[in-house]
């Protein structure tokens, strides 16, 4: 059993923890919080061990009437990895004062930037080259959404280059501090954005090849990615099949109502997902074209919760406990429940 510690159970560290505890080689030995918030009694109320990840504020839960079992240097010692979630930019300085300083094996996430690490990890793309590292960042959500539908692609045709436009909520839906509230941002205004880049962290062969820009409009349920790519050739009817046998990535029907990010996310309490949780991306099938060499599709990206099963593969590929990245993935889907 893999022993697991997450630093952070906020947004993506709750879940990650939900993930790593239904997995039946990985045990979720502690859970940590910067505070004794209403998430930190609840992650106690699951059976989740809590530490402060501050020891300075230890007292602070206890004189909330929080339990905890210590700060974060009560249990470090004894994780094989850390799973770090704590808010963008912070990974890094845990990475060098205490990941490093107790020499444990960790993933930081997409908020992060690429240089700290050494690789960056999408199961379908870079287990293999992540098997064994140490210190191994997932990539974002955004990036997440693309490498997947990108290795659909690339499974039915050799892409020449892509084009995507990136049409991003303004905030989670538990973020008031966020917005735009009326309008349309470009975000950022040059082209190509940072996205393009981060997907050749993971897909260096398509350095040179991609294009991304985005903007940021008033919606907290998903993104929505329109993607636009020449290849050497294909038909609308081999990436419908390529998609279909792609992993985490499955096409909806505007036809039959899943016509908008708000019906996809009811379709996902439908399905009766903890907190209507879509780790799968979502391409409508109606808009899959190719004219000439060039393929047209949206997809929507549920960003709380699409990498959440990358950073249970990337436990395994660190920990060197499943060589076979389709296994691992297969493994992670059926205890997660994810759709074939």
């Amino acid at each position: 059993m893999a022993k697991v510690l997450i630093n952070g159970y906020g947004s993506i560290g709750k879940r990650v923890a939900d993930a790593v505890s239904k997995q039946k080689d990985m045990e979720v030995i502690g859970v940590t919080k910067t505070k004794p918030d209403f998430e930190a009694r609840m992650a106690v109320d699951k059976g989740y061990k809590l530490y402060a990840a501050i020891p300075e504020r230890k007292s602070l839960f206890e004189e909330k009437g929080v339990d905890i079992e210590g700060t974060i240097f009560d249990v470090i010692e004894d994780a094989d990895i850390v799973v770090d979630c704590a808010p963008g930019g912070i990974g890094k300085d845990n990475l060098e004062n205490i990941y490093k300083k107790y020499k444990v094996k960790a993933i930081l996430q997409g908020g992060e930037k690429a240089q700290y690490v050494e690789d960056n990890f999408n199961a379908l793309w870079s287990y293999d080259r992540c098997y064994g590292k140490d210190y191994i960042r997932t990539v974002s959500c955004n990036t997440t959404g693309l490498c997947r539908t990108l290795y659909a692609i690339n499974s039915a045709t050799d892409i020449v280059k892509a084009r995507v436009v990136l049409i991003r909520r303004g905030a989670d839906p538990n973020d008031a501090k966020r917005g735009p509230i009326n309008a349309i941002v470009p975000n950022p205004p040059t082209i190509p954005s940072h996205h393009g880049p981060d997907v050749c962290s993971v897909v260096p062969e398509l350095d040179g090849k991609i294009i991304t820009s985005a903007v940021i409009v008033p919606t907290t349920l998903m993104h929505m990615h329109s993607l636009m790519v020449e290849t050497t050739g294909t038909t609308k009817d081999d990436i419908i099949d390529a998609i279909e046998k792609t992993p985490r990535v499955f096409m909806v029907s505007a036809e039959e109502g899943l016509n908008s990010t708000a019906t996809i996310i009811e379709f996902a309490r439908d399905l009766g997902r903890v907190r209507y949780d879509l780790n799968e991306i979502a391409i409508w099938k109606e808009s899959i074209n190719v004219v000439d060499n060039e393929l047209f599709l949206m997809q929507a990206v549920h960003q709380e919760s699409d990498v959440i099963p990358e950073n249970v593969d990337c436990i395994r590929s660190m920990l060197q406990m499943e060589d076979d990245n389709m296994k691992s993935i297969e493994m992670t889907n059926k205890a997660m429940g994810l759709m074939k």
